[in-house]
Order: C-alpha cells, then structure tokens, then sequence
C-alpha cells in the first residue's frame, strides 16, 4: 500500500488498459498455447458471464465465440431473457439447453427435497426454498445454514439445517454446475474451442463454485477482479443497462436468494473493500471507515475470509498424484 488513504477509490481501474491486458491474454492462450479456435462462454444473465463474454468477443471476434444458455426448472424467469439479451447485445451464436430433464435424471430435486423434508416435514409439491447464512456484520454467533421454504399459499417457514440435510441439498444442488459444465465441454468439442469460467475475485478467493461444476474451465478471464471492478468494466464494454441493474444472484434455488444472504453475507462492494484490506493488510479501522462499517464488523469479516479460504482451499487443488510424473510437461505460467 501507498501513503494514499484507503477508500472506495482504492479500486478504481484503468477500464482500457485492463481490458486489452484481458484480451492479449486471451488470445495468447486459446489461440497460441491451446491451439484453439474460440471459445463457448455460459451465459446466465449477470454480469459476470456478460463481461467475460463482451471481453471474448473483442479479442476473437463475435464468429468465434459461442454463447451457451443453460435454464432449469428453478431458474428465475429473467435469467433466459437476460441471457438472451446479452447474446443479441454480442450477436453471437447460441444454443439454448434447458437441463431440466438431465436434473430429474439424476435426481437432483428427488434428493434435494428428501433432505428438506428430514426438517420440514411439510414440504412437498408446490413448495419453493433456499438456504441462507446469517449476516457476519450483525451476528456474532456460529453461523449455521437455515432452509427458508415457502408453501403455495405463500407462507414461508425458516428451520436450521442439521448438518447431514444441509450436505444433501448442496450435493444435490451441485448437480446443476456440473450438468451445465458437461455441456459446455460437449460444445467446446465440438467446435474445437475452449471453455471459460466467469467467477470474480469474491468468488474466486473464496471458494464460491463447485469443483468441476463451474470451477472448471479453461480460462478464468476475470478471476483477479473485485466485483466492483466488474460492474465498471460492464460499463467499459457497454454491457446492457438491464443486466448492470441487475442484483448479483445464485439463482439456484426455486426462491428468490441473494449472493449475500447465501455466503458472503456481506453487500458486495462492502466484501470487496474488506477482502482489499485482507489481502493488503489494511487495518480494520480503515476499511471500516471507508466501508462504513465498524472495526469490530471488519475483523469478523476478516475472520470469515480467512475461514471461507481453509474450507474451500481444496476445491482450487488439481488432482493429487503419489509420485511426479515427469514425462507430462506443462506450461511453467500455468503451473499454480
């Protein structure tokens, strides 16, 4: 850190500069290293996916860059409409997959609601749900996830998951990721492209993806920006209003359910100061300050990063071998 004092200017970005840097990279990679064609980017309507897919097709062109719409049953009905507005917005070539069918299959729902109804014993058809953490700002306590359900009269019932149920409905969930990854690699295979992955430095840094679900691909164009940084580059790139307005979203579950209330459990651009701070060793009480936050709210939220980061450090390790094997050569910048 410089003498500078710590605030929201803090993460300013050179919109131009980092975009080009992006692109070089991209086209360094895919083209020259891979050896391959384009890319297929997985569009989910936020404004992750529409960065990383704007970035794409500045650096290979909108001929080379395949835009795949993924929708299930649970999917919040502006999810297919954004996306599809983001591709238009691109013009670039889609395919729309709706992976309904595929989920039942396997029995994602089947096993997820199995495991809701081991502590809410009503739910069943017509029900809708989510699981959520509470605020690390506003509680002190161990936070344990909860299951909000909502019945068709519109009732909703908040229960505490025990810890055999809550591993159920992730694991079932997490159908969805790997489904949705599945395809994309069939469409890169295709085409002879290579796939991107579309996680910010908040979910990146803190594990917020599923081990070869969404945390597979081969290039991770944004993954060292804060999410702040993000939406000013969705405006760099002249991403749609309607997807810039619209609030970061698991949209996972068939309720309604925030990025926040599910695991940051802090506002985003809160999160990106705090983790700024972390990772700069920033005091508590100058990030709080330019956050608006306490220093006590401050180091809780460090504690939680550093708690989030021994939890899902795993999902970030390649396969473990016993011993090297030194014939297989890989490229020395891509080693870590």
């Amino acid at each position: 850190m410089s003498n500078e004092k710590f605030s929201t200017d803090t993460l300013r970005l050179d919109c131009a500069a980092e975009a080009e840097k992006i692109i070089d990279v991209l086209r360094e990679v895919v083209l020259r290293r891979f050896k391959k064609r384009g890319v297929v980017v997985a569009l989910s309507g936020g404004i992750d996916s529409s960065v990383v897919g704007s970035l794409c097709v500045r650096a290979f062109g909108k001929g080379r860059v395949f835009g795949l719409l993924m929708p299930e049953k649970d999917s919040a009905p502006e999810t297919l409409e954004l996306s599809r507005l983001i591709s238009d917005h691109l013009e670039i070539a889609t395919a729309c997959e709706d992976i309904t069918g595929i989920l039942e299959s396997v029995g994602c729902y089947r096993r997820r609601d199995e495991a809701i109804k081991r502590v809410v014993p009503q739910y069943g058809p017509g029900y809708k749900c989510k699981i959520v953490l509470p605020s690390v700002l506003e509680d002190k306590r161990y936070r344990i996830f909860s299951v909000v359900v909502q019945s068709p009269e519109g009732e909703q019932t908040k229960v505490r998951l025990t810890p055999s149920a809550y591993l159920q409905i992730v694991a079932a969930t997490n159908f969805k990721q790997r489904t949705r990854k599945m395809l994309e690699y069939y469409h890169a295979d295709r085409l002879n492209y290579a796939t991107t992955g579309t996680p910010n430095r908040q979910e990146y840094d803190q594990g917020f993806f599923v081990k070869l679900g969404d945390g597979a691909a081969d290039i991770k164009p944004i993954a060292h920006l804060y999410k702040t940084q993000v939406y000013k580059m969705a405006e760099f790139l002249d991403v749609p209003r309607e997807i810039c307005d619209r609030p970061p979203t698991t949209d996972t579950y068939s309720m309604q359910q925030s990025q926040e209330e599910f695991f940051f459990c802090v506002p985003y651009d809160k999160m990106d100061l705090c983790l700024y701070g972390k990772n700069h060793s920033v005091s508590a009480q100058d990030v709080g300050d330019a956050a608006g936050l306490t220093a006590e709210q401050v180091e809780r939220v460090y504690r939680d990063i550093e708690a989030k980061r021994n939890a899902t450090g795993y999902l970030h390790t390649r396969p473990v071998l016993v011993e090297k094997v030194e014939e297989i050569h890989i490229y020395p910048e891509l080693r870590s």
